[in-house]
């Protein structure tokens, strides 16, 4: 008995001579690191969605659309696998970026394709926005939709794909749907605009009347100022959108829950 208790006693003791410099050792390798940069992060990042599957792909690259070169990916882990055309909202919020943790899942399914439009992201990096500004139009934006599409089909040889438009991509991709519905299996629409300007005014007026609500007497100031918004056959400023979003974010955020009159639509 005597011999085993001193035994352990030895063995605890050598236990806890190693916990210590473990410890030790862990605290000023956390003392001594340096916080990741950026270029570190996104290098983990990369290799942790690399896709190895040898009938996938996974491709970077610029495609001149509309006249202008613009930023394109394309990932998957089967080729066989249908297409899914990504259309981001904005104008300019871009999806890549940002994409690795919701669009994975989609991978093992469908090749996804995303592109920074005219304007927005790595595609604005590569132009002159003096030449590219005064191409930001509806009926070009919706050109390039349909050269993309175009681009897409023959690069992978598919005679139909799907579309994703989320926002103000939605738009984009409801043309689509309507010009070309022979392109498409199908097109789903997130947070899918229909009359945006009427969308606008009413949330112009549920922000205004939140503001009353809660008292917020500044916010109700610049609300105001701002009318009338969007007033039919006409827009509005770049400056009055800033303010409306603002306070409709600031309203739905400061005290931790939407507005009732938000929260139902």
């Amino acid at each position: 008995m005597n011999f085993n208790f001193n035994m352990n006693s030895r063995t605890a003791g050598n236990l806890a001579t190693v916990l210590v410099i473990a410890v030790t050792g862990l605290a000023v390798g956390q003392t001594s690191s340096k916080p990741f940069s950026r270029v570190e992060a996104t290098t983990i990042i990369a290799d942790a969605r690399r896709i190895v599957n040898p009938d996938g792909i996974e491709q970077l690259e610029t495609v001149r659309i509309g006249g202008i070169e613009q930023w394109v990916s394309i990932r998957g882990s089967d080729r066989r696998n249908p297409v899914l055309l990504l259309i981001h909202g904005g104008p300019g919020y871009v999806s890549m970026p940002m994409s690795w943790w919701f669009t994975r899942g989609w991978e093992d399914y469908f090749t996804v394709v995303q592109w920074d439009q005219r304007g927005a992201g790595k595609t604005y990096l590569i132009n002159d926005p003096a030449k590219v500004g005064s191409t930001l139009t509806l009926e070009r934006m919706v050109s390039d939709t349909e050269e993309m599409i175009t681009w897409v089909r023959r690069e992978l040889g598919k005679e139909k794909i799907f579309v994703i438009g989320h926002s103000w991509g939605s738009y984009l991709g409801l043309q689509m749907a309507k010009h070309h519905p022979d392109w498409l299996y199908a097109y789903i629409g997130v947070g899918q605009l229909t009359d945006a300007p009427e969308s606008e005014r009413r949330g112009w007026a549920l922000t205004l009347d939140a503001a009353r609500r809660a008292g917020n007497s500044e916010a109700v100031r610049q609300l105001e100022s701002i009318a009338p918004y969007f007033p039919p056959g006409r827009t509005a400023p770049l400056k009055d959108i800033y303010t409306q979003r603002k306070w409709l974010d600031c309203l739905w955020r400061c005290d931790g829950s939407p507005p009732e009159q938000l929260s139902r639509e």
